[in-house]
């Protein structure tokens, strides 16, 4: 059978459109058969309450803890260092002897000192003896006036050497006084020497004595904050460097600004007893300044600070609104905070793209 060209023309073609048809057909049943994208989620959040309570303006501020006392002692004679009778560290009384020079030259002239005093007291008594009985030997016509007179001179000039010797005595004893270092008031013995033998010159500062009971905070207040602060009241003291608190009392609030900062100076006693705080520490202060106000509680978890103190608000509609607060008490796990708008729904662990206007929903 003879095919012509033509008819196998038309055939390739009809079989072209075919595949193109079934092409088509394919594409539309995957079209729709693939879902639709889903809308994004909004974010879920969780919400707390703040709590109403009365709460004082506080600052915190850090200084030094000082001993109350501080002095650095030498000797006022110079000498050979003979004995270090307490060790360093250790507690002394208020006029305890710690350290002692070698004494044997200053014992040598006290004893000398005392002889001569004796002597001179003797001669003195003498003297004055002879001048009594002359007087009454020339009021008897006995003997001249000329020689009762010489008898009084001399008497007098005995008593003044009797005054030197005793003067010369005063002076040995003091000296020897002096070979011993007593303390001028009780507490711990902080540098001495480390081993005895050397001469030391007078004034040189061998020892120096703390008393560490009570400690003194100084601080330094801005002028604002000056009549909100009293002599007596009671501030929070804790050690930066450990976990030493106590309650202390203002002593003293300086009338008078540091020229340099224009600062009040403060100072807080804080007792330390126990030994809880060392001295030359830093220590922080918390001061309450002012009148008990209305304030918010929060969780501490609750607060955003990047950019500033803020905290994010849930409307109605659940979008939240970010409020910038003022920060009155800051502690570990709860912040007191002041707001110049109401606060409720407040949003807990913020995260840190949430931003103002966002659609949220509550878990």
């Amino acid at each position: 059978m003879t095919i012509s060209r033509r008819t196998l023309v038309l055939s390739g073609i009809s079989a072209g459109l075919l595949a193109a048809l079934v092409a088509a057909v394919n594409a539309q049943a995957k079209s729709k058969a693939a879902p639709a994208p889903a809308a994004a989620a909004d974010p879920a959040v969780q919400l707390v309450e703040p709590r109403q309570v009365q709460s004082l303006t506080r600052e915190e501020i850090t200084g030094t803890l000082q001993p109350a006392r501080q002095l650095q002692l030498g000797f006022e004679v110079s000498g050979r260092l003979a004995k270090l009778n307490v060790r360093k560290g250790a507690q002394v009384r208020e006029g305890q002897v710690i350290a002692q020079l070698d004494s044997e030259i200053a014992d040598a002239q006290v004893l000398q000192a005392e002889a001569a005093a004796k002597a001179a007291e003797a001669q003195s008594t003498q003297a004055a003896d002879t001048a009594r009985r002359q007087a009454e030997l020339q009021e008897k016509g006995s003997i001249s006036d000329w020689q009762s007179k010489s008898s009084s001179a001399q008497a007098a000039a005995a008593a003044a050497q009797l005054q030197a010797a005793r003067a010369q005595l005063a002076q040995a004893r003091a000296s020897r006084r002096r070979h011993d270092l007593a303390a001028p008031f009780a507490g711990t013995l902080i540098e001495q020497p480390d081993q005895v033998g050397a001469t030391v010159a007078p004034g040189k500062e061998l020892f120096t004595l703390e008393q560490l009971d009570p400690l003194v905070l100084k601080l330094t207040l801005p002028e604002t904050a000056r009549g909100s602060l009293r002599v007596g009241a009671t501030v929070s003291v804790e050690a930066v460097g450990g976990g030493a608190q106590t309650d202390a009392l203002v002593r003293a609030i300086i009338p008078s600004a540091d020229a340099a900062t224009r600062r009040i100076p403060v100072e807080i006693v804080v007792p330390n007893a126990d030994g809880r705080f060392t001295a030359h520490t830093l220590a922080r202060a918390t001061l309450s300044l002012g009148e008990p106000q209305a304030a918010l509680e929060l969780p501490a978890s609750a607060l955003a600070s990047t950019g500033g103190d803020h905290v994010y608000a849930v409307a109605d509609s659940g979008e939240v609104k970010r409020i910038p607060v003022q920060v009155v008490d800051r502690g570990a796990q709860r912040v007191v905070v002041k707001s110049s708008e109401p606060l409720s729904r407040i949003v807990d662990y913020p995260a840190t793209d949430l931003a103002d206007g966002t659609k949220v929903s509550v878990r």
